[in-house]
């Protein structure tokens, strides 16, 4: 069976036209014409005198326009946890990754659609009004919770279409051959709509078991024809080998063809090695189109938590290493107010700033590529770089930034004046500040 991803399509929006609009790339004015959902062209701007007001245009007055944001590792149904149940509350005293996989099973085991539904909601109309129009959510899949949370997230999908476009993994947080069932779900997962099969490389008792992890995920990417999305190497350092798998995953990736259908979440580990050797597992993982998702705001939370010895370590990717090897390297939110992140907003820019700071990248074309991370480099990821950009032909999902700097978006973290969805204004947002004093 062979299924490509696709985005619902809502009835198509009336034409409008966004006038002098500014393209980051190069700052140039421009009027970003819009059909039937598509960006049907890119003219230069006109006067202000030369189209009267209409209600089929928004004069962006010289602010930036960008494509949407791109979530993609978002973890929806299990966002929202510090206080959806006050009840019974389990806290992660340590702090740790294994506390917080613990905790949440434990909270698992009384996740209803109900619940499930009203906290991945309110993630997805935050995600929206923060100027994402794309998410690929990592529901849990376990003989705990079964399917509940692929089918909550199927139908949200369905629910929230005009808005956002949601892709949906089939993940094994649990691990896979330690938990028996686990390979039945993911198959049924599959079979009910889910877009992506996951994997979480670590969570096995032997490499052994972690490789046939690997393996077995592959196998199912093949057999469904869908992209694969794993969680791997997520620890401070790669002296537990089952943290130290990337190289493993690009080997299969490149024996069987997959390049460019298969990425990895977290990857921290491997910022320990040597630099030779971080630098020959960056080059593999590109030379198999291995993509890699950093995932800083849980990284930096959870990693360090035994350095108590020694200077506690960053916890993120070698970001700036990854680019220079040429893998497509994107960053996202990952966890929303839980065990493994007790903060966050589902603000893209947000993550792109900390990003910035923990990982050195600080020169203006080091944020300048920083900001695709979460546009273009998050689309090559998910799958959508051909339908996706302020270009002609492109999706017409869009966000209107409220400055007119392309340079200090990740620093200023401006509003998100407008976000369109296929071509029709999904969300406004305004503030005002006022200095009342000289």
């Amino acid at each position: 069976m062979s299924r490509t991803p696709a985005p619902s399509s809502p009835a198509a929006a009336a034409p409008l036209v966004l006038r002098r609009a500014r393209r980051a790339a190069d700052r140039a004015l421009c009027d970003i014409h819009l059909a039937e959902g598509r960006v049907t062209a890119v003219t230069p701007a006109a006067e202000p005198a030369a189209h009267p007001r209409a209600d089929d245009a928004i004069d962006c007055a010289g602010r930036v326009v960008l494509p949407g944001f791109v979530e993609p590792h978002l973890h929806l149904d299990k966002a929202h946890l510090d206080k959806a149940h006050l009840d019974a509350v389990r806290p992660n005293p340590d702090g740790t990754l294994a506390g917080a996989i613990s905790v949440t099973a434990a909270l698992k085991a009384g996740f209803t659609a109900e619940d499930v539904r009203a906290r991945a909601s309110r993630v997805l109309e935050d995600a929206v009004l923060n100027g994402t129009t794309l998410v690929r959510a990592h529901p849990d899949v376990d003989p705990v919770v079964g399917l509940l949370g692929v089918e909550v997230l199927a139908e949200l999908r369905e629910r929230y279409a005009a808005a956002v476009d949601l892709q949906v993994v089939a993940f094994p947080q649990e691990g896979v051959l330690g938990t028996p069932g686990t390979e039945a779900l993911l198959r049924a997962a599959l079979g009910k709509g889910a877009d992506v099969v996951g994997g979480c490389t670590y969570q096995e008792e032997t490499v052994a078991d972690c490789r046939a992890q690997i393996r077995l995920v592959l196998d199912l990417a093949e057999e469904y024809g869908v992209p694969a999305d794993l969680h791997a190497d997520f620890g401070d350092d790669t002296e537990d080998p089952r943290y130290a798998l990337a190289g493993y995953v690009a080997e299969e990736t490149a024996r069987r063809g997959l390049g460019g259908r298969v990425t990895l979440g977290h990857m921290t580990s491997p910022a320990a090695l040597p630099h030779a050797e971080r630098l020959r597992l960056a080059e593999a993982l590109a030379a198999a189109g291995v993509a890699v998702v950093s995932l800083p705001a849980t990284d930096l939370h959870l990693g360090g938590r035994g350095d108590e010895e020694r200077p506690v370590r960053r916890g993120v990717a070698r970001v700036r290493e990854l680019w220079e090897a040429g893998v497509v390297t994107a960053c996202s939110s990952n966890n929303i107010r839980n065990a493994f992140t007790p903060y966050g907003s589902a603000d893209p820019l947000d993550t792109a700033l900390l990003l910035a700071q923990t990982g050195h990248l600080s020169g203006a074309d080091d944020l300048a590529r920083v900001l695709r991370m979460v546009t273009d480099d998050a689309a090559r990821v998910v799958g959508r770089a051909d339908e996706y950009g302020v270009r002609a032909g492109a999706r017409a999902d869009l966000v209107v930034l409220d400055t007119t700097v392309p340079e200090d978006i990740v620093l200023d973290r401006p509003e998100r004046a407008y976000v369109l969805k296929g071509g029709r204004v999904v969300a406004r947002s305004t503030r005002t500040r006022t200095l009342l004093v000289p």
